[in-house]
């Protein structure tokens, strides 16, 4: 598994503005809730992006039950008023601008969650993903190469043990951009790389133990470095 860090930013930007031309749509139409939204095709044609396109970001508004979508049917405006969706769009397209501090704090939080999860919830399989994920972690920090996509893989693993999948969605959400900022930010030195090691290998053992409490603690001592960037310690 990899994840096209470039490819996901250039379409974030790109998703953002069909979001806001939808709204706009919505607006200057003067649809309500259950009136129905031109096709993916017209939509396509109108903004001037793929299908595809339209239909992420369709899929992003239905996820915040902003849009319907049904089978053989269409796309329909949601049981919500004008104002709200208005305010509730401008608030998801702020969100995607969050700073790369506010994304790696609402990380800490989510993690130090789903690793109590996770402990008390893993699976055989689960514990698969994240020992694959650590050894292929282990063998590019041991040969000098960049390894923050193994890093991230890894807690990944973990969220989709926690068996939350509302947790696990946000923090596939916010993933992406942590990748594509953290060299530019220069977060973490590369020398502690290597005490990333030990320190993914104690939070695993806890979680195939089934220990939550020790699970959050070797997590919150992961995270010690970036506690410290994010709270000014």
């Amino acid at each position: 598994m990899k994840l096209d860090t470039t490819i996901k930013s250039d379409n974030s930007e790109i998703q953002n503005r069909v979001i806001s031309d939808i709204r706009d749509l919505i607006n200057y139409k003067n649809l309500e809730p259950g009136d129905k939204l031109p096709s993916e095709r017209m939509l396509s044609e109108k903004f001037e992006v793929s299908r595809g396109v339209i239909r992420e970001a369709i899929q992003k508004l239905e996820f915040y039950g902003l849009l319907n979508s049904r089978p053989q049917s269409g796309t329909f405006v949601a049981n919500i008023g004008v104002i709200a969706m208005n305010g509730m769009i401008d608030d998801i397209l702020r969100l995607e601008e969050q700073d790369f501090k506010s994304l790696v704090e609402t990380r800490i939080l989510l993690e130090l969650k789903t690793s109590r999860l996770a402990a008390k919830r893993r699976t055989i399989e689960d514990l698969n993903d994240m020992k694959s994920a650590l050894t292929a972690y282990r063998e590019k920090v041991l040969n000098g190469e960049d390894a923050v996509q193994e890093d991230l893989l890894f807690h990944l693993a973990i969220a989709k043990a926690s068996g939350n999948s509302t947790m696990n969605t946000f923090m596939l959400m916010i993933t992406p951009k942590i990748i594509t900022n953290f060299e530019k930010y220069h977060v973490c030195d590369k020398g502690l790389a290597e005490q990333g090691i030990i320190e993914h290998q104690a939070i695993y053992d806890a979680i195939e133990q089934q220990n939550p409490q020790l699970a959050k603690q070797k997590m919150k001592e992961h995270f010690s470095v970036l506690y410290q960037y994010c709270y000014n310690i």
